[in-house]
């Protein structure tokens, strides 16, 4: 079976949000399209505590995007973005959620940050979706949404580690930094990822 899994697509990643991803709105359209080629969608939401660790707000003295050391692990603070019950956590009102089957929350302990739609980022704390996709016989993952350097790309990691194929598709992600993205994208190669456009999905789809 083939999974669709939308990243984040959510109000504070979109123009006018808190953490705005450049052009993050050009893909909703392309991701509606492509919905009905897949037999299962899932998705991801960031779903933060206001007093989450990984906010500069929290920290006297620092500023959005200073890197910090948090419980041993580098982390990025960030601007205040995706606070649980807020307007900015939820889901861009043009993108289709009709066929989703299950939404996953992330980031919602205090202490740590969760970039992956299945563990934080120290593996401390599993989501439940690996669980859930292996239970509806998924045996192949494909990956869009936002952002492509940071939770589309550790979604796609983690997609690899639990065994399944895995295929970001590139025209329907955005990334913060696109040459981040492409250094990430280089080691998401180096650990079997593959990487397609819309275009090609029904041709991957058909190989099967």
């Amino acid at each position: 079976m083939n999974a669709l899994i939308l990243v984040d697509i959510q109000n504070d990643f979109l123009p006018s949000g808190s953490l705005a991803v450049n052009d993050g709105d050009h893909i909703i359209a392309t991701i509606n399209r492509i919905q009905m080629a897949f037999d299962l969608l899932v998705a991801t939401q960031d779903w933060h505590p206001q007093a989450h660790k990984s906010f500069a707000s929290n920290h006297a003295g620092k500023k959005a995007f200073e890197v910090i050391n948090l419980n041993g692990m580098p982390q990025v603070l960030w601007p205040d973005h995706c606070i649980q019950g807020t307007r900015g956590s939820e889901f861009h009102s043009g993108l289709n959620m009709d066929k989703v089957e299950a939404i996953f929350r992330k980031g919602m302990d205090p202490k740590i940050d969760s970039y992956s739609g299945f563990y934080d980022n120290g593996y401390k704390k599993s989501t439940g979706l690996a669980g859930y996709l292996h239970e509806r016989n998924v045996d192949r993952v494909f990956v869009c949404g936002l952002a492509g350097d940071f939770c589309v790309a550790f979604t796609a990691k983690d997609s690899i580690k639990e065994d399944f194929e895995t295929y970001v598709i590139e025209d329907v992600i955005k990334s913060i930094d696109e040459d981040g993205y492409q250094r990430i994208k280089t080691q998401l190669e180096k650990v079997g990822v593959k990487f397609i456009n819309s275009d090609q999905i029904v041709g991957v789809l058909g190989g099967e």
